[in-house]
């Protein structure tokens, strides 16, 4: 799964950790199997010399001392790799060398280690000859090669799946706490259980979760019944306030001046009233009174309550049209559809221009309420936030 954060891409943890793995393996095979086929080439040329030295010492030992001149022929005959050769004055100590010589019995051109060496047979000085074919040690550390990097490629690619499936089940438990955070809503009597694990950082996380969200859920509930309670308390004095006011309105005494501020405090009750009106719907809707739904002709509800948001345009004369080409039916609660479709015809009378147009169009089971609003740009992080309000010195609650 891959989630995209501030422009970067969010990759799993498992992933993150995989790709380390393989970069390291991939590094592994690349210098381990090289060094392998170098040092076993090595260990096998050391191997083949000392050969040669114990043959050259046995030869010294054993068959020098009781040889003459007129066994050389005989023994350069019967022996193919060994022989008996002239003296070569130049050559004084052993000398080990590689060489490419024709194998006759192979037919091929072939790589031999050799050593030469001085030896005394019948009093005389001769130089002992003897070489050992490469080839099939060469053979050898090929296949021993090829088999070590299949066992190393099988070792890691079984790391790879076994560090995969474990780390897929150990992390099991994240993925579960993960999934009922994501599912989980503050405004939901549920709370979401968080079993005990084997893992004691998965069980204090859980702990932590479980303990943030009983306070927190705590804290909301405790802040809906507040403001549900404090809604309620305001209906009463804000009733007694708005007579009052009506009654010193309708004072044959009063002056203009006091007429005015009149006038301004009870604009300012009915901005209160709203307010303590919306408070009151939006508690209603926490607390689900309004979760019974039924089915609705938008086509009659916009038509029932056209007039209404045409005598509200009239201060802007603003211009209704409606566009009605098919009949849409909505499963909502009938409520909270009519407060819906209110607050999205006033707002686009409240966000309008002078002689504006306010366009409702239903088409294709959808429903455009559109407006000739001012060019600034609505902003998008605060469109569904409760209360916002794109200009503070605008009319309403937001």
């Amino acid at each position: 799964m891959v989630l995209v954060t501030n422009g970067k891409m969010a990759k799993k943890l498992l992933y993150k950790t995989l790709k380390v793995y393989i970069i390291f393996s991939v590094c592994t095979v690349l210098v381990a199997a090289p060094l392998f086929y170098f040092l076993s080439k090595q260990i096998s040329v050391e191997d083949s010399k000392t050969v040669l030295l114990k043959f050259k010492m046995e030869f010294e030992r054993y068959n020098a001392p009781s040889m003459t001149e007129k066994d050389i022929a005989e023994w350069n005959k019967v022996s193919r790799y060994r022989k008996i050769l002239p003296n070569i004055p130049t050559l004084r100590n052993d000398s080990i060398f590689n060489a490419v010589i024709y194998d006759s019995l192979g037919n091929a051109n072939n790589e031999f280690l050799c050593l030469m060496s001085p030896v005394v047979i019948d009093n005389k000085v001769y130089t002992y000859s003897i070489r050992r074919s490469l080839v099939e040690s060469q053979i050898l550390i090929k296949n021993i090669f090829f088999l070590f990097f299949a066992i190393l490629c099988s070792f890691l690619i079984g790391l790879y799946i076994i560090t995969r499936r474990l780390s897929n089940k150990l992390m099991m438990p994240f993925y579960e706490t993960l999934l009922k955070i994501e599912n989980f809503e503050i405004d939901k009597s549920y709370q979401p259980p968080f079993p005990d694990t084997d893992i004691e950082e998965f069980n204090r996380l859980n702990q932590s979760i479980e303990k943030l969200i009983n306070k927190n859920t705590s804290i909301y509930h405790n802040q809906s019944e507040f403001i549900e309670n404090a809604a309620h308390e305001l209906q009463t004095p804000l009733a007694i306030f708005q007579a009052k006011i009506d009654m010193l309105i309708q004072r044959a005494d009063i002056t203009e001046e006091q007429s005015e501020i009149l006038i301004s405090l009870n604009n300012v009750l009915a901005r209160l009233n709203r307010l303590n009106k919306n408070l009151l719907l939006l508690s209603k809707i926490d607390n689900k009174i309004y979760s019974e739904k039924h089915i609705i002709n938008v086509n009659e509800c916009i038509e029932k309550h056209l007039d209404f948001f045409i005598e509200q345009g009239k201060s802007k004369e603003i211009a209704f049209t409606t566009e009605f080409t098919e009949n849409i039916f909505v499963m909502s609660n009938p409520v909270l559809f009519e407060v819906l479709m209110s607050n999205l015809s006033l707002n686009a009378i409240r966000h309008n221009v002078q002689n504006g147009e306010v366009k409702i169009k239903l088409s294709n089971n959808c429903i455009s309420i559109s407006n000739t609003g001012c060019q600034t740009a609505l902003v998008v992080d605060r469109l569904y936030n409760r209360f916002s309000k794109l200009n503070q010195s605008k009319q309403g609650n937001g």
